[in-house]
């Protein structure tokens, strides 16, 4: 169905559900170069939601990776099996359990990927960082200033190398009866950096 490896497949060849959040196609883009992955890389997409981040990087490691996409909500881990159904994806397994129980039982990681989570998000990334592997990237991606302020508080104190803060600020055109105009969607926060 998707016939290049380019990141930022379009937003509207993934199936949806309005309760179900998609990292946006421009963003999904820019997380996807922070995690710098290759083929054979193990990743994880902790909080995957629609899967999105999961069929991009399924697509990045290539036969010889695999990704586990973790998600506690039944409707995402749904949606996750059908897009990756939809564009062929074989590489990656779908995990429906809270990223704090399942994490422990996953394989260490070449890069990981976390959003879609709440309160708990320094947690998740605590949890990460033990199961990630030396030279490792993990990236975050973050809209809410109080999850942005524990995160990189955090990341400060792990003394993690190679770490960036971008934020993404997106405006997409929409034709109205007059002409077009540019539509602004949140700004997220993607934090992204390399374990010792």
């Amino acid at each position: 169905m998707w016939k290049t490896k380019t990141p930022g497949i379009p937003d509207e060849l993934f199936d949806r559900d309005e309760k179900v959040p998609i990292t946006k196609e421009e963003v999904r883009a820019v997380q996807i170069s922070k995690g710098r992955l290759k083929p054979g890389m193990i990743v994880y997409d902790i909080g995957c939601g629609s899967g999105s981040m999961s069929v991009e990087a399924a697509l990045q490691v290539e036969d010889s990776g695999h990704v586990h996409a973790v998600d506690y909500d039944p409707k995402a881990v749904e949606l996750t099996k059908k897009n990756l159904a939809k564009f062929g994806i074989s590489n990656v397994s779908v995990i429906d359990n809270n990223a704090n129980e399942a994490i422990s039982e996953l394989p260490d990681a070449d890069a990981i990927f976390v959003g879609g989570t709440g309160k708990d998000t320094t947690e998740i990334v605590r949890m990460c960082l033990d199961k990630l592997k030396p030279e490792g990237r993990i990236v975050i991606g973050m809209i809410q200033i109080e999850t942005i302020f524990s995160v990189l508080s955090f990341v400060q104190e792990q003394g993690l190398k190679s770490v960036d803060i971008t934020q993404v600020t997106i405006s997409k055109s929409r034709k109205t009866s007059t002409g077009t105009m540019m539509l602004a969607r949140n700004p997220v926060t993607i934090l992204s950096a390399t374990k010792n």
